[in-house]
C-alpha cells in the first residue's frame, strides 16, 4: 500500500453523486459545503442532512463541514455580534452531528489592516484573544464533547504564526490549524506574506486540515491544481515534514476539476 497521502474534496450537495464512487473508492475525506448560508442554517436543513447521509452510505472517510462565515469574524469587539457568531457556530455543530461529521472549518480573525497597524494600538492583541475566547468557549466545549474539531484556516493572514499563537492562548481545546493554499499564495503575492510551504511548516503537528486550490498570487482563485503558480512539491514536502495527518481537501470553484486535480497530484507522485 502506498504511503502517499490520500486526497479528499469539498463538495456541495449537487456534486456529491458525481463524486460518490471516487470518494468511496479511496474512502476519501469529505467536506460538505451546503450549510454555510444563513438562510440554510435558519431554515429546516434536516432533509438535506438526511439525504446527504443516505447518499454517503458506505463512506468511512473523515467527514466534516465548512462552517458559516459570511458577514462576521470570530473576534468581534462588539459583544452583541459575538453572541450571533456563537449561535451560528452552534448551528454548525448541530449540522455536523446530523451528517456524522468530525470537523468544522472556521475563518481566521487576522487581517491585513491589523498586521500593518501592529504596535499602534497596544491593546489590540489582548482584545482579539479575549474576544475570540468569548465567542468560541461555548462551542469549543461542546465540540470536545462531540468529538468534533474546529479547524481555523488562514484568510488574510500574513504572519503564518498568528493563528497558532491565538489557538495556544485559547488552550487548543477542540481546535486545530488549517492552511488554505490559495489564501497563503494570495498573501505571498499581494500582501507580503511568505510562500505557502512556510504556512504549512508554521502549523507543525497542529496541522489538521488543508484546503488545496491553485491560484496566481493575486486573488482567491480556487483553480484546478496545475492551473496556477503554487509550488506543489514544496507544499507536500512541508506537509510531510510536520508529521501531521491533515485532511487534504481539494476546494475548487469548478467541481469538474476535482478528479483531474487529484490525477495531476498523483502523476507528480505527491498524493493519491
Amino acid at each position: 500500500m502506498s504511503d502517499l497521502p490520500i486526497l479528499g474534496a469539498a463538495l456541495d450537495h449537487a456534486n456529491l453523486p458525481a463524486h460518490r464512487d471516487w470518494l468511496l473508492e479511496g474512502q476519501r475525506d469529505l467536506e460538505l459545503q451546503s450549510f454555510v448560508e444563513p438562510e440554510v442554517l435558519d431554515g429546516d436543513w434536516s432533509d438535506l442532512a438526511a439525504e446527504t447521509v443516505k447518499l454517503l452510505d458506505g463512506h468511512t472517510g473523515r467527514r466534516g463541514i465548512h462552517g458559516p462565515f459570511w458577514g462576521f469574524g470570530i473576534a468581534s469587539y462588539d459583544p452583541e455580534v459575538r453572541k450571533i457568531v456563537t449561535r451560528r457556530l452552534g448551528q454548525a455543530l448541530d449540522v455536523c452531528a446530523a451528517v456524522k461529521g468530525t470537523h468544522v472549518v472556521i475563518h481566521s480573525p487576522f487581517s491585513t489592516w491589523g498586521y500593518n497597524h501592529r504596535g499602534l494600538y497596544p491593546r489590540d492583541p489582548a482584545r482579539l484573544v479575549e474576544a475570540a475566547r468569548d465567542t468560541l468557549a461555548p462551542v469549543l466545549a461542546r465540540a470536545a464533547d462531540m468529538g468534533v474539531t474546529f479547524v481555523m484556516e488562514n484568510i488574510e493572514d500574513i504572519d503564518p504564526t498568528d493563528r497558532a499563537t491565538l489557538c495556544e492562548a485559547l488552550g487548543w481545546q477542540a481546535l486545530a490549524l488549517s492552511v488554505d493554499t490559495g489564501h497563503a499564495h494570495y498573501a505571498h503575492g499581494s500582501t507580503g506574506g511568505p510562500p505557502v510551504d512556510f504556512h504549512i511548516r508554521a502549523a507543525g503537528t497542529r496541522l489538521g486540515h488543508v484546503h488545496l486550490q491553485d491560484a496566481d498570487g493575486y486573488a482567491d482563485r480556487h483553480w484546478q491544481i496545475g492551473h496556477g503558480t503554487i509550488r506543489w512539491h514544496a507544499v507536500f514536502r512541508a506537509i510531510a515534514e510536520t508529521g501531521a495527518t491533515p485532511r487534504l481537501i481539494l476546494e475548487l470553484r469548478d467541481k469538474a476539476g476535482v478528479i483531474p486535480s487529484a490525477r495531476y497530484l498523483a502523476d507528480l507522485g505527491l498524493a493519491r
